[in-house]
């Protein structure tokens, strides 16, 4: 694992990082129950391929999911469960249909829905909250990476069996 890598998980496992993006969270959380956007629960949206979408999130948003993954069902991934989930079109935390790490999923994940009279919102809400991420990237002084999920948990997990 790169020595950034290794810093994005530590900043994660930091309590008063995590609360701090926790309360993005909750933000987003909040203006989503405000606008009630459609949510079908059909799993499509984790399907990047298949929606025709990419999920960007940044090195503390992906190391945070890595490091409070639960170890069953859906342990975090390694090697060869991201290689499945690329070779899919989709996330590695995705199970039947559902999202696996549901309470710790990052802000794109969050904001996205598959109803098209949010797209405007949503978007909106995004960069907004997306601002307020970076924001902690430089208060609690983690290097700033923005980049695709499955490449970001490849580098996360890059000894993982």
């Amino acid at each position: 694992m790169s020595p950034l890598a290794q810093s994005w998980l530590e900043a994660a496992q930091r309590d008063d990082v995590a609360q701090a993006l926790e309360r993005v969270y909750a933000d987003a959380a909040a203006a989503i129950t405000e606008r009630g956007p459609a949510c079908w629960a059909s799993g499509r949206c984790c399907n990047f391929k298949a929606a025709g979408h990419r999920l960007y999130v940044t090195g503390l948003e992906a190391a945070y999911a890595v490091a409070r993954a639960p170890q069953a069902p859906a342990p975090t991934p390694g090697a060869i469960r991201l290689a499945q989930a690329r070779d899919a079109g989709g996330c590695p935390f995705q199970s039947a249909n559902l999202c696996g790490i549901h309470a710790i999923k990052p802000l794109g994940c969050r904001v996205y829905f598959c109803d098209r009279s949010a797209q405007d919102w949503q978007n909106d809400l995004s960069e907004r909250l997306l601002a307020d991420v970076r924001a902690l990237h430089d208060r609690f002084n983690i290097e700033y990476r923005y980049g695709e999920w499955l490449g970001m948990l490849e580098q996360l997990t890059a000894d993982a069996p």
